[in-house]
């Protein structure tokens, strides 16, 4: 099993380095912008509209799933930055069991959205979705229209999860926020307080 990484004295807070920081925030935008289409075009009437705004929710999940597989590349070639001594082992270990479970939830949800939208799909000759500008997106061939049903049932769920943990992360960065804690400093543009962070490997 990985162990949790151990605060590491330094002088100087060490932050995220920048290509990070850009993955970061940019998972960020297209999540929140998922999270609206998502809930938006769930609650619309069956008809052109719905099947349009459909077609950005499943190109932005696409686009999720190959955002996240690019940042676990560059977090396995880039470890993060060590923890600042002060903090405590039990926010060091949520923190980074909170990243892990993120991490598999951004792949996790763009899978079983494909394996909904596959269900009894292959019944009717399909062997793809259209996403925006008419990309074709393959689809899994074999999932019964009860098992794309049950698995939709599963991606909504996640859906919920991943919230939870979303404003989970918001509050631990509120609080070293408002409470002036020095791990505020390790993801740009936030600052700890009193120094500039020195940039990451």
């Amino acid at each position: 099993m990985a162990t949790v990484p151990e605060a590491t004295p330094q002088e100087r807070l060490l932050r995220y380095n920048d290509g990070a920081v850009l993955l970061h925030w940019l998972t960020a935008l297209i999540v929140v912008a998922q999270v609206i289409v998502g809930f938006t075009f769930a609650s619309m009437e069956r008809g052109a509209a719905r099947g349009d705004l459909f077609t950005v929710h499943k190109t932005i999940g696409a686009t999720i799933l190959v955002l996240a597989l690019v940042r676990l590349g560059w977090r396995l070639a880039h470890p993060p930055p060590p923890f600042p001594t002060e903090l405590p082992r039990w926010e060091r270990i949520a923190s980074v069991w909170t990243h892990r479970a993120f991490y598999v939830l951004l792949i996790l949800l763009p899978l079983t959205g494909l394996m909904a939208v596959s269900g009894g799909a292959s019944a009717e000759g399909k062997t793809s979705t259209a996403l925006l500008g008419g990309i074709p997106l393959p689809l899994i061939p074999g999932v019964s229209d009860d098992a794309g049903e049950a698995i939709g049932g599963i991606h909504e769920l996640l859906v919920f999860v991943t919230l939870a943990l979303l404003v989970l992360h918001i509050a631990a960065a509120l609080k070293h926020q408002i409470l002036r804690q020095r791990a505020a400093g390790r993801m740009p543009p936030f600052r700890a307080p009193g120094e500039r962070p020195l940039p990451g490997p």
